[in-house]
């Protein structure tokens, strides 16, 4: 009973935060029409890709004066900066005055191929890009996630000790169902008889997907960063699948990706038409994990903050349309983000499953 309580406040929670999401958008929409009206068109591209990608503060809100006057209010956060004319910088992002200064020739691209980005100019006036180890708002709320998870699990490890025998409860009884699925329909079930020792990492990367995916869904902190959507993130969590599934792979693995039975010899000579393509395959099913993994979650980011532009759009045609719209496009905006709750363990579920696949392929023993 205690579990389905649980599970009920947590689909509750998010049912709610949909709602707020939509208002959040809506709020943070409206700031930037109002800048763009008086200066220039409203673009719902950089609208939408502003509030997606990753930066150098968190952005919590932002406190308009009397006398019109906006102040952003943000979380700074410490850059990292290598170059060859200065060496090693450490400062914070406060420095850059949100953008709008430079600081020891280091500034924040407005525009270009590397708009958002770290650039310098030099002494003798050239700009280049220096070596970028900042700490972003995405590796904040990676380690947030992280604290999060080990705070999680450290907890129902010692429960279980404390009430070992007894049947679970709490938490416990939310999370236990689900390390079992993971456990027996997708480590069991794709890798065999030696799955035990892939069980940490395939709950790792589910638990992280999971979690930074839904994270992602809160608008407000420590919610509201784009983890998942960035590629950065999906390439490293397709690196670690990589190269688990490369170092695990056994004889038969290799002899099947070179020499596979039962393929015509014609095939394989004097063109080795199938050796190439397996190889290929090698390298093309980590690279569709990263793609499927950062597609998913963007593309709800982007559609829900499409939906809350389309208001600003129509209200350039008429301020009574720009009205009517928003009615449609929150209602829109919520359904989206309450998809993307589905969404979000569907991904997590996904990846996992995928790993476990390929981690199966790569150990399987031929009789």
């Amino acid at each position: 009973m205690k579990g389905k309580v649980g599970i009920l406040f947590i689909v509750m929670l998010f049912a709610c935060t949909a709602g707020v999401y939509s208002q959040e958008q809506s709020s943070e929409a409206t700031e930037t029409a109002e800048k763009t009206v008086s200066t220039e068109k409203f673009n719902p591209g950089d609208f939408i890709f502003e509030h997606i990608k990753d930066a150098y503060n968190w952005h919590i809100f932002t406190i308009k004066k009397k006398d019109g006057e906006e102040v952003p209010v943000s979380i700074p956060l410490p850059v990292i900066v290598y170059s060859k004319d200065r060496g090693l910088n450490i400062f914070m992002a406060t420095r850059f005055n949100h953008g709008e200064s430079s600081y020891h020739g280091f500034y924040i691209a407005q525009e270009g191929e590397y708009k958002g980005k770290i650039l310098e100019k030099t002494i003798t006036g050239e700009v280049v890009r220096p070596l970028d180890l900042s700490f972003s708002k995405d590796v904040l709320a990676v380690f947030i996630s992280l604290g999060l998870m080990l705070w999680i699990f450290i907890s129902i490890a010692n429960s279980y000790k404390k009430n070992e025998g007894k049947p679970p409860s709490g938490l416990q009884s939310v999370l236990e169902p689900i390390i079992l699925f993971v456990r027996d329909d997708i480590a069991k079930a794709s890798i065999g008889k030696n799955y035990e020792r892939y069980m940490p990492f395939l709950l790792t990367i589910f638990f992280f997907i999971w979690i930074n995916n839904l994270m992602g869904i809160i608008p407000i902190f420590p919610g509201g960063a784009n983890v998942t959507g960035n590629i950065t993130v999906t390439m490293a969590l397709a690196l670690l699948t990589f190269a688990i599934t490369t170092f695990v792979g056994n004889k038969h693995y290799w002899k099947d990706m070179v020499n596979a039975e039962g393929v015509p010899w014609w095939l394989k000579l004097p063109i080795p038409l199938m050796p190439i393509i397996e190889i290929m395959g090698m390298f093309i099913k980590p690279f569709v994990l990263m793609i499927r993994l950062f597609a998913n979650m963007a593309a709800g980011h982007i559609i829900a903050l499409g939906f809350i532009s389309l208001i600003f759009i129509f209200g350039t045609v008429h301020p009574a349309v720009g009205y009517g719209m928003s009615v449609l496009s929150i209602s829109f905006t919520v359904f989206m983000t309450l998809l993307e709750l589905l969404v979000a363990l569907i991904q997590a579920y996904v990846f996992t499953l995928l790993s476990a696949l390929y981690f199966g392929l790569a150990t399987q023993e031929h009789h």
